[in-house]
């Protein structure tokens, strides 16, 4: 995979420790990408046709660059953002990229200016500092790296060092992508990349056309949702699909982390009551949590891992949402509970290994009093990493220093890049990288952990734990 250019980014500023950390990071920076959970649009990957224009690719579709600048007063739709009505937005490359280089002061300190500045170095090896009076001369540079062979997104991939990547897609998707992956000898169980089961909005009752999407569900798994088993035949029956298509876990991405353990009877008068139209939010808050048990279940039975990804308070920006939809920079984190909420999943399937729940978070203050605790004492808990809000070099340091004298390095799963951006996939994981190579070399500095276990603990973070948590064919020592 590529390597930054600044030999010592992120390393420890204290000279003996900088040098243990060099050796570390060095070990892990050989080892192939897992990338187990992100956005990726298969597509890509499937067709494998050239990138757009460089603001296509590395401006409009990236929501941590889009929202800083509309809070600073630049509408999305002055960035190329879709709109939802089909009103006008801006189309010119040039002029969007123009547009965002002005305001290339917003990111000073932030992680995405760190990615992106990266993302020009490592992978299309061009220098030239990002600002108003370089955007077109920069431009120019990445178009005409896209137009080669080399930056044609499999090449690219190669290129990464990308072992596996999973994408992310609905119990509605047909999956098509992946089929077509699959042929050409790159998906499929197995694959290089591979989807994940995201049920969310089948599950989730606020969720925009829940009942509807509910009927398509019905139609794409041949069982009638009418019922509430029919439901649950017909999510099994899309797991299955997935699983055929080289998927190995499931995602949730719910408001909260509550888990609720209910009677069939009970479920079934909850599911009907939602289907009539009369369901409340107390409703769909606790079919979610039922739902959560209930997947649960039939991970046990199938082998499906669990991620749970709880914590945003979805399209917050009320405005934001009305006039680009979803997933354009709307979201903020909340504080969210962990002990109670999931005390009835953990009691029924805690104690059980052959569950695997990865758990995370956007409340970084539940690291040390909650997380850590609770993936130190069940067998089927594991940690996820820093996400979303918090996949930036402070907080992934403050991670392991929070959680690793409770849960240890082993009930952790590596990191998660949960990138709808394919180019920083090799730039995240690289901060990771260092990130650990420097706390790993104060522990060794401390005399607290010799350098030999170290240099094993290090290619475990970056590679075997992450294949083995994930089914990803092995990753045992």
């Amino acid at each position: 995979m590529p390597t930054f250019d600044h030999t010592d980014l992120l390393l420890p500023a204290e000279p003996g420790q900088r040098a243990l950390a060099r050796e570390l990071y060095a070990l892990a920076a050989a080892q192939p990408i897992i990338s187990p959970h992100g956005h990726v649009d298969p597509a890509l990957l499937a067709e494998d046709r050239p990138f757009p224009d460089p603001a296509q690719l590395l401006i409009v579709p990236d929501h941590y660059l889009t929202r800083m600048l509309l809070s600073q007063g630049v509408p999305p739709a002055e960035l190329g953002v879709p709109s939802r009505d089909g009103s006008p937005v801006e189309t010119d490359g040039r002029v969007i990229w123009r547009r965002f280089a002005a305001h290339w002061h917003l990111f000073r300190g932030t992680p995405s200016r760190l990615w992106l500045e990266q993302t020009f170095r490592t992978v299309f090896g061009v220098h030239t500092p990002l600002g108003p009076a370089t955007a077109d001369p920069l431009y120019d540079e990445i178009a005409a790296r896209l137009a080669e062979p080399d930056f044609r997104p499999r090449a690219l991939f190669e290129r990464f060092g990308i072992e596996v990547l999973a994408t992310t897609e609905s119990p509605l998707d047909d999956l098509g992508q992946h089929a077509k992956l699959a042929a050409d000898g790159w998906g499929g169980p197995g694959g290089r990349v591979v989807t994940t089961f995201r049920p969310d909005d089948v599950v989730d009752m606020e969720f925009e056309g829940w009942s509807t999407n509910v009927d398509r569900l019905g139609e794409r798994a041949g069982e009638d949702t009418g019922t509430y088993a029919g439901y649950l035949a017909a999510l099994r029956a899309r797991r299955a699909a997935f699983i055929a298509a080289g998927a190995t876990s499931s995602d949730h991405g719910h408001p909260t982390a509550r888990t609720l353990d209910l009677t069939a009877a009970e479920a079934e008068r909850l599911y009907d009551r939602g289907r009539r139209g009369g369901a409340d939010a107390a409703d769909a808050e606790a079919f979610r949590a039922h739902m959560l048990v209930e997947f649960a279940r039939m991970s046990l039975d199938d082998g499906l891992v669990m991620q749970l990804h709880p914590g945003a308070v979805r399209n917050h920006n009320r405005w934001l949402h009305a006039r680009h939809g979803r997933d354009v920079g709307g979201d903020v984190p909340q504080a969210t509970e962990y002990v109670h909420a999931l005390a009835p999943l953990l009691e029924r399937y805690g104690n059980d290994p052959r569950l695997k729940v990865v758990l995370y978070t956007l409340d970084e203050d539940t690291f040390t009093r909650e997380l850590a605790p609770l993936a130190g004492g069940y067998a089927a808990l594991l940690l996820g990493a820093p996400w979303w809000f918090l996949d930036s070099p402070e907080v992934l340091r403050r991670f392991r220093e929070a959680v690793t004298e409770s849960a240890g390095f082993y009930n952790t799963t590596g990191f998660v890049d949960d990138t709808r951006a394919f180019c920083s996939i090799p730039v995240r994981h690289d901060v990771a990288r260092r990130v650990d190579a420097g706390f790993l070399a104060r522990l060794v500095a401390e005399h607290r952990l010799p350098m030999d276990e170290a240099a094993e603990t290090i290619v475990d973070l970056a590679y075997r734990l992450p294949k083995r948590v994930f089914n990803f064919g092995g990753g045992d020592k």
